[in-house]
């Protein structure tokens, strides 16, 4: 897949709303290849049971292996150029040994809300206690229904970028946000 990836970042309100909500978790692991003027990242993905849903997926093993290269982003963070493969296990693996700074350990939830589908990530380790939510768009006018949990705009904000919270995790800045949003 490659393309104009445009999405809209949100804090998450405290609570497991989200959870209740989802239609599919799972737990991913994720690194940085360093590279100018480029994100390079290495992406493994296992699903997990819901067990909040009684028609929750079956979960187990690992979903997927994928090397993704994110542009610049453009209008304030709002859009960038995305190119995304799947790739083996073994080549995830190998790559995340390339990686810089660490992995970022999430689980996320998938949230359907109108047409749209909002991705919400639970942060652990030193971004424990972090849940962002992101939508992506057919364009920048492109209208969406927020879930009740869904709180303020971070799209552009650099603390919010998973590659930026390996340097400057959250643990490092939570009291700037709301008690409701750490």
């Amino acid at each position: 897949m490659s393309g104009l990836e445009i999405e809209r970042k949100f804090l998450v309100k405290k609570g497991d709303a989200y959870k209740r909500a989802a239609f599919s978790c799972s737990h991913i692991k994720q690194g940085y290849i360093p590279c100018d003027n480029a994100t390079v990242r290495i992406r493994l993905r296992k699903s997990e049971l819901l067990p909040e849903i009684e028609a929750s997926p079956t979960g187990g093993g690992l979903e997927g292996a994928f090397l993704t290269i994110k542009g610049q982003s453009i209008d304030g963070g709002l859009s960038r150029y995305e190119f995304e493969k799947e790739i083996t296990i073994e080549e995830a693996e190998n790559l995340l040994k390339l990686c810089r700074g660490g992995v970022i350990d999430k689980h996320r939830y998938l949230v359907k809300s109108g047409d749209h589908t909002f991705e919400v990530d639970e942060f652990h380790g030193d971004n424990d206690g972090l849940v962002m939510a992101e939508v992506e768009l057919k364009n920048e006018r492109d209208a969406f229904e927020k879930p009740d949990f869904i709180g303020p705009e971070v799209t552009g904000d650099r603390r919010f970028y998973n590659k930026h919270m390996l340097k400057y995790p959250f643990s490092l800045w939570r009291e700037t946000l709301p008690e409701e949003y750490r």
